[in-house]
């Protein structure tokens, strides 16, 4: 059996579920509420050390004095996942992305916007691995398996979007736009 480590931590979009492989690769970051985010088992360890770096960055990160997360990630998932977040780490702090442009980053046809949405809602690593950066392509907020809320926080704090902007205008789609 794989042995799991986790901890929580604090942020200021709320609390954080990291866990890491016995490795000390990061394997998910999660926040309460999360669609397809992990919860505590009963066969993994709670032990902070694994995540102290982790720590430090997102601190960093939520004080505004880190653009760049350097931590060892390792998520599972089919080579068009794995792909996609590949390409979702190569999207600079302090800008935003369309859903086709990240198709047409992993040279996928046009037709497979969904099927990248679908890739980029399964990221397990939210935050380090920036998904918030992705948008609708006529500039809405949309999906966030966090919550829209802490994408609207997320991209303020990174300066992509102006304090006070909606996260959900009226009348915008909901899901992912090319």
């Amino acid at each position: 059996m794989t042995t799991v480590y986790y901890t929580h931590l604090d942020a200021p979009v709320g609390p954080l579920l990291l866990t890491a492989d016995a490795d000390g690769a990061l394997t998910s970051l999660s926040v309460p509420g999360q669609k397809g985010g992990r919860s505590v088992r009963d066969d993994w360890r709670a032990d902070p050390g694994p995540f102290r770096a982790a720590a430090e960055q997102l601190a960093a990160y939520f004080a505004g004095e880190r653009t760049e997360f350097r931590l060892p990630l390792r998520a599972s998932g089919t080579e068009f996942r794995r792909a996609v977040w590949a390409a979702l780490d190569e999207v600079p702090y302090g800008t935003t992305v369309t859903y086709g442009e990240i198709a047409a980053r992993i040279g996928a046809a046009r037709v497979a916007v969904r099927a990248v949405g679908g890739a980029i809602g399964a990221n397990p690593l939210l935050i380090l691995r920036p998904c918030h950066r992705v948008i609708g392509a006529n500039g809405t907020l949309t999906g966030y398996a966090g919550g829209l809320e802490r994408k609207l926080r997320l991209l303020t704090l990174e300066g992509a979007l102006h304090p006070g902007t909606p996260a959900h205008p009226e009348g915008a789609p909901s899901g992912p736009a090319d």
